[in-house]
């Protein structure tokens, strides 16, 4: 397409579904339409985005809760996504709750600037409790312990030494390659 034109999305994420909203780059209102929190839910919805124009970033509210496997999902479709605040309760209450309203209001908000919050990775010491059903303080201790064991002072000297042996793919995925 030689006249497509560039647009900015907006998610308002829920449990079974989360609702998209598309904006031009001058805020007008293109599109919204409810997509399952699913994988294929989650590859339509980018293509929805797409067929509207070249998607500059996608701004998703919730990145560390409901919206967090679509924001990973947009990410490795090297997709932007910018974490958007919750719109505030009291104000949501006074106009009404709407699905559509909040996917556009967290499209403008990518597009004006008041959204630049990095999408929240869910990779830290308590989504690693909850993922191994541990208490925080239980992996802390056990981070606290190989850190004195190899003589480093924080996580980012483990990674490093993990990066520099070459057990990390490009994706920082393990290679296997162990021993």
């Amino acid at each position: 397409m030689a006249d497509q034109i560039a647009v900015v999305g907006g998610v308002d994420t829920h449990t079974d579904f989360h609702q998209a909203a598309v904006i031009d780059t001058i805020g007008r209102h293109r599109a919204t339409a409810p997509f399952p929190t699913t994988p294929d839910g989650y590859r339509r919805l980018l293509e929805w985005m797409r067929l509207h124009g070249d998607v500059l970033a996608v701004g998703v509210e919730g990145t560390g809760a409901y919206g967090s496997e679509l924001a990973r999902f947009l990410r490795v479709n090297e997709v932007t996504v910018v974490d958007v605040d919750r719109p505030d309760r009291k104000a949501r209450r006074a106009n009404g709750k709407s699905d559509p309203v909040d996917a556009y209001a967290a499209a403008t908000a990518v597009l004006s600037g008041r959204a630049h919050g990095r999408p929240k990775t869910r990779d830290g010491i308590v989504e690693i409790a909850a993922t191994l059903y541990l208490s925080v303080a239980t992996v802390k201790t056990h981070v606290s312990r190989i850190l004195a064991r190899f003589g480093f002072n924080n996580r980012g000297q483990i990674a490093l030494l993990v990066h520099d042996a070459g057990l990390l793919d490009e994706e920082g995925d393990s290679t296997g390659d162990v021993g």
